[in-house]
């Protein structure tokens, strides 16, 4: 049992190298199959091997037979603030225990980067004065801890240590958008970092040495992105050549004020700011959240900048009804233009013909498209945020 980036070279040196070990032989001349387990990053893999060794025992394993002399992770989860600790044995039956791993670096890699993201106390009875790490801004001391926020960060720790990246992303978009919603957008765009630090780490990585074999990787890898994407939105019906402009608009407003609409645009895979629009809203709309009128405005007065090149295709935060309003818009104008929607409860993809297309969360394609997604919410929502403050404080 192990981890590997490159599946095909690791399994293969098993079989192809003559100068094995007795043990690696004889494990070699029991293999009856090969089960493998996909993820999205190194961390990831550290977490599911650790945790896969533990609960299989695998017979030539030899790491992680002796829980004692490994390093766990320990929540004493009935503390008012529980600390999350690293500790070598289990001596606490009111505490959680992840582990045991035999990595000491990588786990403490894994844990600096969930403390930047989720702070917590890292030592049992924290004192009562401001410590250093507080203001470093990675630990909320017991006079300074917010009950509720200390307690979801907890939650997340423990849902990311069980590998349950997705469910913490999850949460976070729901609390992002009630925070929207209650117009705290200071506290919305702090948890749009979080989902963002998430994103980011649990992104493939690649060592520089492969970079230095393959110059060209990141277009490599963002071609793949691309390829993926037209090779779905065709067998869909969406006829797509080439995908060199991708447009994505996102509408943004509270309670129907101060509307705004963003326009973020990909140029051949990279997301290029230098091609964003932001729009404020000017049609009247008695105060009300019409997303599909406002949604029709804005696509109507970026066709009508002739100067602006032709998208090669268009995306729109929604779900059936905003593509169905965007397609009316097209039609009106005689653009043929594919267009696609993305509805945000399970990431489908909703195409012109209003049919779904159901992805897994890991495909490439899907993926490039909750990127460029999630960043058109975040340029409207910080355009949105400024005019509220300028309407509140003149």
């Amino acid at each position: 049992m192990g981890k590997a980036k490159n599946l095909r070279k690791r399994v293969s040196s098993y079989f192809l190298n003559k100068d094995l070990g007795d043990k690696t032989k004889l494990l070699v001349s029991r293999i009856n199959k090969i089960k493998t387990i996909s993820v999205k990053s190194e961390i990831e893999a550290f977490l599911l091997e650790e945790r896969l060794v533990k609960k299989h025992q695998p017979k030539y394993n030899i790491s992680l037979k002796d829980g004692k002399t490994y390093p766990l992770i320990e929540i004493p989860i009935k503390e008012k603030y529980p600390p999350v600790l690293f500790v070598r044995k289990r001596e606490n039956k009111n505490s959680l225990y992840f582990g045991p791993y035999t990595s000491v670096f990588n786990l403490r890699l894994v844990l600096k980067i969930l403390r930047r993201i989720f702070p917590y106390q890292s030592v049992r009875n924290h004192d009562k004065k401001l410590c250093l790490y507080y203001h470093l801004n990675l630990c909320p001391c017991p006079n300074a801890a917010n009950d509720k926020t200390y307690k979801k960060n907890i939650k997340h720790i423990i849902n990311f240590l069980n590998g349950k990246t997705q469910k913490v992303i999850n949460d976070l978009e729901k609390e992002r958008e009630e925070e929207s919603e209650k117009e705290n957008f200071e506290t919305a765009e702090a948890v749009q970092k979080k989902i963002e630090a998430i994103n980011l780490i649990t992104s493939p990585f690649y060592k520089p040495f492969e970079y230095e074999q393959n110059p060209n990787l990141k277009s490599d890898l963002t071609q793949i992105e691309l390829n993926s994407l037209i090779n779905i939105l065709n067998e869909n019906g969406e006829k797509v050549k080439k995908l060199e402009r991708i447009e994505c608009y996102d509408i943004s407003n509270t309670a129907g004020k101060n509307a705004t609409a963003s326009m973020v645009v990909m140029i051949n895979g990279n997301i290029d700011n230098s091609f964003y629009r932001r729009f404020r809203i000017k049609g009247f709309y008695n105060d009300k959240p019409n997303d599909f009128a406002m949604l029709s405005e804005v696509l109507r007065r970026r066709f009508n900048h002739k100067d602006w090149p032709i998208p090669s295709l268009i995306i729109i935060d929604g779900g059936k009804g905003q593509v169905s309003t965007a397609l009316k818009v097209l039609n009106g104008l005689n653009l043929q233009i594919p267009l696609i929607g993305l509805a945000k409860r399970e990431e489908t993809i909703i195409t012109s013909r209003l049919s779904e297309i159901k992805l897994d969360r890991n495909n490439k394609a899907l993926l490039l498209i909750m990127r460029l997604r999630d960043e058109a919410h975040r340029f409207a929502v910080s355009y949105h945020r400024k005019l509220r403050k300028k309407a509140i404080f003149g």
